[in-house]
């Protein structure tokens, strides 16, 4: 009942209940902590129409952007994407649109924030570790927290051509922001607790601004659905074993890699896999292309596009997902792959490789494509071979991804804001 009492200023720039990605993301943590804690919402306004449909009455702040910031997020969006979205280039470009937001949310709450009208105020999105949030400056008596924060990861020295691919020359954008963005390092150094969603960007972030021991937490950034978590018992024989790929097809997930494992499978082993990509992206093409050149169009399926909820039909018909991408820092896909019994191969650059232990799959180091390649191959046989095992895992998943179920997260954050009101508390009392 204490939970319920915790007023909360949760700000969620990005907050969408029919987005994907971080918006979604954000509005998952949103409806999870508004469960047990009262909470007062502050998002942009081009979330107002989908977040209304489904919850009309909540406590909602919309902050609308002025006109030329809808004009400036179109051109931007003209001169970031060609076949696929430069992302480094487009996040630079992107800043003064959030710093909109931002200002706003300062002017708007400041007061309220300065006069305690809250217990605590948390900034959720965006999970890239590189914005400010200027509220925190009005936090003298109030526990301000951050995250989960959560990026940074290079592209694995062995993928330099995947790199080029994706931009990644403009990654230095990044490092440049940190020290001319105003605001940037006062927010870290203000915040009660910092979440990071990675061991990557914990230890980034802990090198960064030297936190002490209790200002940062890891707290991995994604979540699962209660509803999505279904497992049911594999069968004692398999008839197929159906791998699994959902994402989008673009260079650096991967998908290439899976195909390319396939083709060295074993004859014998390559007769009883089926391969599922769930997906769509400017990869498609050559990859469909290449899956005829290997003669693998009997095996490799395409699905195209499927909408987020309805991915489940495939993850449920699943045995293997196969998701080597090579830089990932949520990687939603790979819970929702365990949430429904389905054991993992994935390459260990970012949040995925820490979501999959032993007993729930491979998570396998990114040396080089080639390696990749054989150790999907290699893993796939391994499981192919030995169905104990394969079912075995199947088990330990579901167990594995309760841990990431949104409810829990929340419970886990709620216990954060605890703790920092009481030690605020304590600090007042002395």
């Amino acid at each position: 009942m204490a939970k319920k009492k915790f007023k909360v200023l949760l700000i969620v720039e990005q907050c969408d209940p029919e987005g994907f990605s971080v918006p979604l993301e954000g509005y998952n943590y949103y409806k999870a902590i508004s469960e047990i804690a009262d909470v007062t919402l502050v998002t942009h306004g081009r979330n107002e129409q989908n977040i209304q449909k489904i919850a009309p009455n909540k406590d909602v702040v919309y902050i609308h952007e002025s006109n030329f910031s809808g004009q400036y997020h179109y051109l931007v969006e003209k001169l970031t994407y060609r076949d696929r979205v430069n992302w480094p280039l487009y996040n630079a470009l992107s800043y003064p649109i959030y710093a909109e937001f931002n200002h706003k949310v300062y002017q708007k709450f400041q007061k309220k924030v300065r006069r305690g009208d809250y217990d605590i105020v948390h900034a959720l999105t965006p999970i890239m570790p590189r914005y400010p949030v200027k509220i925190a400056r009005a936090c003298q008596n109030t526990p301000f927290i951050l995250g989960p924060v959560n990026g940074g990861v290079p592209f694995p020295s062995g993928f330099k051509e995947v790199a080029k691919q994706e931009s990644a020359h403009f990654n230095f954008l990044r490092a440049v922001g940190r020290y001319i963005i105003p605001g940037y390092v006062d927010t870290y150094k203000k915040a009660d607790k910092v979440l990071a969603g990675s061991t990557f960007t914990f230890n980034l972030l802990k090198k960064l601004f030297e936190f002490p021991e209790e200002n940062i937490e890891l707290f991995y950034e994604n979540g699962i659905s209660s509803s999505f978590i279904n497992y049911k018992s594999k069968p004692q024989q398999y008839e197929k074993i159906n791998l699994l790929f959902v994402g989008r097809l673009v260079p650096y997930k991967g998908v290439d890699m899976v195909i390319e494992a396939i083709a060295q499978l074993e004859q014998s082993i390559r007769a009883r896999v089926l391969l599922t990509i769930v997906g769509d992206g400017s990869e498609r093409a050559s990859l469909e292309l290449r899956v005829q050149e290997l003669n693998l169009s009997n095996i490799v399926k395409f699905i195209g596009w499927v909408p987020q909820h309805k991915t489940v039909e495939y993850y449920r018909q699943a045995d293997i997902f196969c998701f080597p991408s090579i830089r990932e820092f949520g990687g939603a896909v790979v819970l929702e792959a365990m949430a429904c019994g389905v054991p993992c191969i994935v390459v260990n650059n970012g949040g995925i490789g820490e979501y999959v232990t032993k007993n729930t799959g491979f998570s396998i180091e990114p040396l080089s494509r080639e390696y990749v390649i054989k150790e999907v191959s290699k893993k796939i046989d391994l499981l192919v071979r030995n169905e104990d095992m394969l079912i075995n895992m199947s088990a330990h998943t579901v167990e594995r991804v309760k841990e990431f179920e949104w409810g829990n997260k929340a419970n886990k954050i709620v216990d954060f804001y605890q703790h920092m009101i009481r030690g605020l508390d304590k600090c007042r009392m002395n």
